[in-house]
């Protein structure tokens, strides 16, 4: 390592958020710039541990201490290259990934961990500033033609990986854009689209094909494309949201958060959305149910469209503070974590569950709920109601953020009648392929509700049994 007792001569440091009375009038990221001198420490802090966990805490494998030690050296080409190895769009994860690997990184066992993703995203933000990354065209073709079906970071890393080794890849989406929940799911203040839309324009430089507003099991028969490609590669996510089932749920003003959050990204993008069809939270008081981070994109974004007042509600117990017992290091822990969208404003609460919903001329005005808690009975975890724990509040706009149950039912699946797991996941084998000999599967479609670094992970895995199946070997890598 380049500097052996840079861990204990540097503490922790993270990038600063813009301040919030500024960033809630914009849509803009809301991390500041990292100074190049604090970056360098952050990346010394790296500890010659000898068995880095943090591999194993990433999904994609990234040789971590490896650009670590290049950036701290100043030789960020080189740092770029190792990150490229292993990981195909760490502008995306350097944003968005909740960093396992910092979770299971060997100085977090009775210290703070390395700032492993701060380093990362300001590799390639520094490599896209000096014109590093570059189209890489493959030098041969296959003749082989390739079908992905879906536009997330799974089908966009199993393209790109396609694409290098010689086939020819053709990605359909079925909305207007491509990207997936990169696109539509992940509000700006996250990550804005511009880091989408130019490696669009790199893997269309390399050879692939982008075809959006193709809903291919409704629009287009999937069948047709087992006649027209040698493989396909479903990767289109786990959409199929838990809902509500309480009575009154049928009022209106009740909306589940992938039909709230597309349409104000789709206004930041310059899309008119009419006013009849727009859901605004503004000058509303307004309810989210569930405390994840997609309940958290919609308290950001709440909060910016001008919410009168957001309550942020969970069915599960509030998360400790520190490390659970029983999620021993190098495990990603549950821990209570505060967002800089929570740190925007809003109101957070645990414990609560949903009874019913009640309204006046079929429009949403309250809902009502209860207490609970969670109590060992015969070795297993039961959720019971607090008697007397009642309770009413005035609601204008509620919002389902409860997560996603798997990949939705009948048209794409059904047609090409590939067996799902017992969880409604599409099964697959070791080298992604599904039952349907040439059809692969990739991302939440198999996995079920996962982290973008697994999607892309599983994404570069598909692409590798994809090769495999067409060419009888492969040179691709697979992290999985």
């Amino acid at each position: 390592m380049a500097r052996p007792t840079g861990f204990m001569e540097f503490g922790r440091t993270t990038p600063t958020r813009r301040p919030v009375q500024e960033r809630v009038h914009d849509w803009l990221e809301v991390y500041e710039a990292f100074p190049s001198e604090q970056l360098r420490q952050q990346a010394a802090r790296c500890m010659d541990c000898g068995i880095p966990f943090c591999h194993q805490g990433c999904p994609l494998g990234n040789i971590i201490p490896d650009w670590n030690d290049l950036v701290y050296r100043d030789q960020w080409h080189e740092a770029i290259e190792r990150l490229h190895a292993t990981n195909n769009f760490p502008e995306f994860t350097g944003r968005v990934c909740p960093a396992p690997c910092e979770a299971a990184c060997v100085l977090g066992i009775n210290s703070d961990p390395v700032t492993i993703k701060q380093v990362e995203v300001t590799i390639i933000d520094h490599a896209w500033r000096e014109g590093w990354i570059k189209p890489e065209p493959a030098a041969h073709r296959t003749g082989n033609r390739v079908a992905v079906i879906g536009s997330g970071p799974a089908g966009l890393a199993a393209a790109q990986q396609l694409a290098r080794a010689g086939h020819e890849v053709t990605v359909y989406e079925r909305d207007d854009r491509i990207g997936g929940l990169l696109r539509y799911g992940i509000p700006d203040f996250k990550m804005q689209k511009e880091h989408i839309d130019r490696r669009i324009a790199q893997m269309e430089a390399e050879g692939v094909t982008f075809k959006p507003s193709s809903n291919i099991g409704k629009e287009i028969d999937a069948r047709e494309l087992l006649k027209r490609f040698d493989a396909i590669c479903l990767a289109g996510g786990s959409t199929q949201a838990r809902d509500l089932e309480v009575p009154g749920r049928e009022l209106r003003g009740v909306y589940r958060a992938m039909e709230y959050l597309p349409l104000q990204n789709r206004r930041n993008a310059g899309d008119e959305v009419p006013a009849e069809t727009f859901i605004s939270a503004k000058d509303k008081r307004v309810v989210i149910l569930g405390g994840g981070d997609t309940g958290a994109d919609c308290l950001g974004t709440a909060i910016r469209q001008g919410a009168r007042e957001v309550l942020q509600y969970e069915l599960l117990p509030r998360p400790s503070d520190s490390r659970p017992a029983g999620q021993p290091w190098p495990m990603y822990p549950n821990v209570y974590r505060v967002s800089s969208a929570h740190e925007e404003g809003g109101v957070r609460d645990y414990s609560i569950q949903t009874k019913h919903l009640s309204g006046e001329d079929g429009v949403l005005k309250k809902l009502h709920a209860n207490r609970v808690e969670f109590v060992q009975e015969d070795g297993r975890q039961v959720m019971k109601e607090i008697p007397g724990s009642e309770f009413e509040v005035e609601c204008d706009l509620l919002l389902l953020a409860m997560g996603f149950v798997g990949p939705e039912r009948g048209g794409l699946l059904e047609q090409l009648g590939v067996e799902l797991t017992e969880r409604g996941n599409v099964k697959a084998d070791a080298n992604k392929m599904t039952s349907v000999p040439g059809v692969f599967t990739a991302g939440d479609m198999t996995r079920g509700q996962s982290l973008i670094v697994w999607a892309i992970a599983e994404g570069r895995t598909a692409a590798r049994g994809i090769d495999l199946y067409l060419m009888g070997e492969s040179a691709l890598p697979s992290p999985l």
